[in-house]
């Protein structure tokens, strides 16, 4: 293992000197700097995680606040945590998760300790009781998820409102006049979790704007509860043509269910989703994507740019982008 003193040996100078290019405590010559830094890339040098957070008074570690409440979807989840883990070691910094339900208390646990130097917070909802804190806090944090009130705070996603409207527009174009959201498990509504209520704003909207007849059917994340919305829906709108999806764990055998029920998926019935691009690919359905990668890679960016004295956007969204698949088509006239 490289050494402090190895690096002093090789760049000629006292690990003293070494100890103050990398915290930068102390003024030195940038022909100095020069020679640490060309002896630290030749030896491989990497300072013990400990002595840097000493140096510079920071741990170089995030947090990531993913509470794992019911009927979050975790294989998503999972894919917005690797991009901040990935992004976050491209920049020296580790990331400590964040899972359990311990709302402002666990945030302040771990904010009143040396242990991170910011906060990521996911599963924001709309009057998230944690904002007081968040605002306060002598550390920065970014939202994923925009609350009701986002003034004071950094937040960034994808608009999943304009994402609602879109998959909508979508099948308007198309001739649908009766749609419907099969949407996230009632006990995500019922929390008021932000990204799922912006949908129905958007679906709701722009079926309106439309002039369509549609509905609202949330839906457990399990194949026997898409079946049951099938029945439902089929009941309820017998003339439906257009479905939107908001909902990845049942989008398949939502689909199945149509099927088994006599719908030609486009034939009779057009599907959108919003999910991972993955997995409409998969299943060959008209879709928003999901931009986990770009979202939480961007978060740790924001919070690096904080770190770094700089300012930022307050809000941060990304617009959605439709790719039309085999699962939409013109609706067909008797």
């Amino acid at each position: 293992m490289v050494k402090i003193t190895d690096v002093a040996r090789r760049a000629g100078v006292s690990p003293s000197t070494v100890s103050y290019a990398l915290s930068g405590k102390r003024p030195i010559s940038a022909e100095t700097r020069q020679r640490v830094e060309t002896a630290i890339h030749e030896l491989g040098y990497r300072p013990h995680a400990g002595a840097r957070a000493l140096a510079s008074s920071r741990s170089n570690v995030l947090a990531l606040v993913v509470p794992l409440r019911t009927g979050i979807h975790v294989p998503v989840v999972m894919q917005f945590a690797v991009s901040v883990v990935t992004t976050a070691r491209h920049h020296d910094h580790d990331v400590l998760l964040l899972t359990q339900e311990e709302g402002e208390e666990g945030l302040r646990r771990v904010a009143d300790t040396a242990l991170v130097d910011a906060l990521i917070v996911m599963d924001v909802q709309l009057d998230d009781p944690r904002l007081p804190l968040l605002r306060s806090l002598d550390r920065p944090s970014v939202m994923i998820g925009f609350p009701r009130d986002p003034a004071g705070l950094t937040c960034i996603d994808l608009d999943f409102r304009a994402a609602g409207e879109r998959c909508v527009d979508h099948l308007a174009q198309l001739g649908h006049r009766v749609v419907a959201l099969v949407g996230s498990p009632p006990e995500v509504y019922v929390r008021g979790t932000a990204f799922a209520q912006r949908v129905v704003q958007g679906f709701t909207a722009a079926a309106d704007r439309g002039g369509l007849a549609s509905a609202v059917h949330p839906c457990a994340a399990t194949p026997a509860a898409a079946h049951r919305a099938a029945e439902q829906l089929l009941r309820q709108q017998p003339a439906l043509t257009g479905v939107v999806v908001h909902n990845e764990a049942v989008l398949e055998p939502l689909i199945d269910a149509f099927q088994h029920l006599g719908l030609r998926v486009p034939g009779d019935l057009s599907v959108a989703a919003i999910c991972p691009d993955e997995l409409a690919e998969t299943l060959q359905v008209t879709s928003v994507a999901l931009p986990s990668t770009e979202v939480g890679t961007r978060a740790v960016e924001l919070l690096m740019e904080k770190l770094g004295g700089a300012a930022v956007p307050e809000a941060t969204l990304i617009q959605p982008r439709l790719t039309r698949r085999a699962s939409t088509a013109p609706r067909t006239t008797a």
